[in-house]
């Protein structure tokens, strides 16, 4: 099939599948006589592994890795959950960042119904953001 044709199946685009052949996570396809591109079937579930795994939160690093292990004949599955485990705990402190942000807005737009704008001094730029 043509990059075009990979491109719909796959829901990316040309310039996508081209970036991805750039950075060896999609081999380079065999060209026709005319120098257009032929894709085998296989690259429609490559690009759409590695779009999962983007979605999931991995880095294209982490997934040449994955596909490396795949290419040598291993089962790359202890060292995806090995990646994913470390994503989760991402996620987590990220999580446990924007609800201590959270309660830090929550308690600034509290002050801020409190306060009279007249009462502001000159030294302060702003009295609902503490200094």
């Amino acid at each position: 099939m043509r990059i075009g044709d990979l491109a719909e199946m796959t829901g990316v685009s040309t310039q996508t599948i081209r970036f991805y052949e750039r950075e060896g996570l999609l081999p380079a396809p065999t060209r026709e006589g005319n120098g257009y591109r032929a894709y085998e079937d296989r690259a429609v579930a490559r690009v759409g592994f590695i779009r999962a795994a983007k979605a999931a939160g991995l880095k294209l690093t982490d997934i040449a890795g994955v596909l490396e292990l795949r290419e040598a004949g291993r089962a790359p599955c202890s060292h995806v959950n090995s990646l994913l485990a470390g994503k989760l705990a991402e996620v987590r402190a990220r999580q446990e960042e924007l609800a201590r942000l959270e309660a830090e807005l929550v308690g600034m737009i509290a002050t801020s119904r409190t306060l009279d704008p007249a009462t502001c001094s000159e030294r302060s730029i702003c009295n609902i953001i503490p200094q």
